[in-house]
């Protein structure tokens, strides 16, 4: 019998790619969406063929982690033997105007999914494993270089506060119940799909239409802030293989090395023949209350244990990123012929 998974925030980056890795392992997939007016479901259109129970390829299931009752129901429809909760409000700038809305989804969300999931194995005399999606946010304010999976914690966001409480009720159930719950505390990581309102994505998609003539400028705010930026589909073999192992633990994830936004922005405009400094503007707006300056892992645990290496360098990581884009822009600009 084939392995069955649920993926929360199946329609996100790091849901769909992996939905993609476990598909291509033979598991039954599953995922929850939430239900909207619209689709959202452009990066795993391609995941889907057919529909209903016994369908081949990823199946989906109407829910959010605000219900408790629907996260139950499909647990119990599904019976998954991994759950992967990557679901969450995870634009750290928009979590300061949504606090309430971040923690409920993020925090709370992830303890709902925790209950549901010991709940179920109590009355099923099953052991499923879980997967809590961390962020390197948690560290916030460092207080040592690099982070590791013993760095304080120090959250300068309501997204990171969140995080911290997911991670935390985390390692509480393991311990008090006995769940194989493991956190992954995943530093930054991008690819094509990552949405057009986080930084990364926002240099290439506007820098690629700048070349193409179709935007002028492009706002952003702190321009010195260092990140440990990774691929996603490298990332997402980590969480995977954090669940094959004995016994649960917590894991950071993460390249090594960081770079500054400007240096994301140099590399993106010069592979584009481009001067980055004639386009980019300051934007306030982009600024937050509270800055998290320099985030870099240490990820020797998982090499150690894991036998997890990223294979995506940064500068792969960015052409990778333009590349995909501009072949976008020009796609955008032939369907307003011009």
């Amino acid at each position: 019998m084939a392995k069955v998974a649920l993926i929360t925030g199946v329609t996100g980056q790091d849901g769909s790619y992996l939905a993609e890795f476990l598909l291509n392992k033979d598991y039954e997939v599953h995922g929850i969406v939430r239900r909207t007016s619209s689709f959202a479901t452009g990066r795993i259109d391609h995941l889907r063929r057919g529909y209903g129970a016994g369908a081949a390829g990823l199946q989906l299931h109407y829910g959010d982690l605000g219900d408790a009752t629907g996260v139950r129901r499909i647990i119990e429809q599904t019976r998954p033997d991994e759950v992967y909760n990557l679901a969450a409000q995870s634009h750290v700038r928009i979590s300061f105007d949504q606090p309430e809305y971040t923690a409920d989804v993020v925090g709370l969300g992830a303890l709902r999914i925790l209950e549901a999931i010991r709940d179920h194995n109590v009355r099923h005399g099953r052991r499923v494993r879980y997967y809590q999606a961390g962020s390197s946010e948690m560290f916030g304010r460092v207080v040592e270089n690099p982070q590791r999976e013993a760095t304080p914690f120090y959250p300068r966001s309501p997204y990171a506060c969140a995080k911290c409480y997911a991670h935390w009720q985390t390692i509480n159930y393991r311990e008090s119940y006995g769940l194989f719950a493991a956190n992954g505390i995943l530093f930054n990581h991008e690819s094509p799909r990552r949405g057009e309102n986080f930084v990364t994505r926002k240099i290439t998609r506007s820098a690629t239409r700048i070349k193409l003539g179709l935007q002028e400028k492009l706002g952003l705010g702190n321009l010195d802030a260092r990140r440990d930026w990774g691929f996603a589909g490298d990332f997402v073999e980590a969480m995977w293989l954090m669940l094959q192992q004995d016994e649960p633990s917590d894991y950071v994830v993460a390249t090594g090395e960081n770079h500054s936004v400007r240096e994301f922005l140099e590399l993106t405009f010069a592979r584009l023949e481009l001067d980055w400094q004639k386009y980019v503007e300051f934007d306030e707006r982009h600024l937050r209350p509270a800055e998290v300056d320099v985030l870099i892992g240490d990820a020797s645990k998982a090499r150690r244990l894991l036998g997890w290496e990223p294979r995506v360098r940064f500068e792969q990581l960015v052409a990778l990123m333009v590349d995909a884009d501009l072949e976008l822009a020009e796609r955008e600009k032939r369907s307003l012929g011009r």
